[in-house]
């Protein structure tokens, strides 16, 4: 009970307190001041060991980091940009969808961001092209972003990433190497290509592909790793049929294959659609792995849960999210943007979809 409480005569109410007083029980946020008094030391001291300045020692740093984790004490995100005049803050370019890809690739680079200590603003764009991507851009730059990553899975993005800002760091994530700008990317060509031989291994004398929409960067290489496994077998190659990467187009797409007498093994370019072709196989009686083996792509959660069970190839977004947001960081401190090109290997993770070799599991897939 504080003193004015103690000291009030009895019999008579409570005394005001001032309308900037803390109500009963509130704890007031810990300030810079609370943990310079603390360990001791000024909050100059304190700022440079916030700001992971070199000039402070081991134990004084030491000394402040307890205080600090005593305290509870979080820094002021505003204060501090306005005192080191950055905003540690990403921006996020991404496509307004609810598919596994794009929406895993965007958490791993808010995962690996939030980890370096960054805040990313996320502006999500119908289609990537020119107009979006300046708006977008515009959005994030306003806000002060430090670094821009556009994740840009179309053909049409190449055009739209020429209207970035010059001084920013940007990386594109799921781009075209081409594009100009440093890409972070996961080897489509190799994950097919891998999927399609892990089919003719199995006995397949060739392997009819569903492929996902052509204006899409990731389609276009599994369709060329697909084509390069079968050209290497001496296998027949088969025009593919596209799907828009739901089940419900693969669905569509594995009822006409259900009726193709030698199509014994299907690659399809997604496990979305892999579930409607794995549907639609046993609607018309075809067992998997039995009569078909089918291979997907992406190992969704679910995945492991179809029936039965998907082989597919797996992406690891969240090296691709650190990857993005290393080459951010990377092209911040040294103050220049760069091109750099980091392709991420997919793996090759096996189960009951497909006749199994004798080592089961998850096997990396090498370029």
């Amino acid at each position: 009970m504080s003193n004015l409480n103690r000291n009030a005569p009895a019999g008579r109410g409570k005394p005001e307190r001032s309308s900037s007083a803390a109500g009963p029980g509130t704890r007031l946020r810990p300030s810079i001041a609370n943990v310079a008094s603390l360990a001791g030391v000024s909050h100059q001291t304190v700022s440079r060991v916030l700001n992971d300045h070199p000039s402070v020692s081991e134990l004084t740093r030491a000394r402040v980091l307890a205080a600090i984790e005593q305290l509870g004490y979080r820094p002021n995100s505003a204060a501090r940009a306005l005192a080191s005049g950055r905003s540690m803050t990403l921006g996020v370019v991404a496509l307004d969808t609810s598919l596994y890809g794009p929406v895993s690739t965007l958490l791993g680079i808010q995962q690996a961001a939030q980890r370096l200590g960054y805040f990313v603003s996320v502006v999500a764009v119908h289609s990537i092209d020119s107009y979006s991507v300046r708006e977008a851009v515009r959005r994030l730059t306003s806000q002060s972003v430090e670094g821009l990553a556009v994740i840009a899975p179309f053909s049409s993005a190449r055009e739209a990433l020429t209207y970035l800002p010059i001084g920013t760091p940007v990386v594109a994530v799921e781009g075209d190497p081409e594009a100009g700008t440093s890409v972070v990317t996961v080897d489509q060509v190799a994950g097919a290509r891998a999927a399609t031989q892990h089919l003719i291994a199995g006995g397949c004398k060739t392997v009819h592909h569903v492929a996902g929409p052509w204006e899409w960067l990731e389609a276009r290489g599994r369709v060329a790793g697909w084509r390069q496994a079968l050209e290497e077998a001496g296998a027949e190659i088969t025009p593919p049929l596209s799907g828009d990467w739901s089940a419900r187009s693969g669905y569509q797409v594995g009822h006409v294959l259900a009726q193709v007498p030698d199509a014994h093994g299907i690659f399809v370019a997604n496990d979305q659609m892999a579930l409607g072709v794995l549907r639609a196989l046993h609607e018309r009686g075809r067992r998997v792995p039995g009569d078909v083996a089918v291979v997907g792509f992406d190992d969704i959660p679910e995945s492991a849960y179809f029936t039965p069970p998907l082989t597919t190839v797996r992406q690891d977004f969240q090296r691709v999210g650190e990857a993005a947001v290393q080459i951010l960081v990377d092209q911040l401190t040294k103050g220049e943007r760069e091109q750099t090109r980091v392709v991420i290997d997919p793996m090759l993770v096996c189960r009951g979809s497909t006749p199994q070799p004798s080592s089961l599991g998850a096997h990396a897939v090498g370029a």
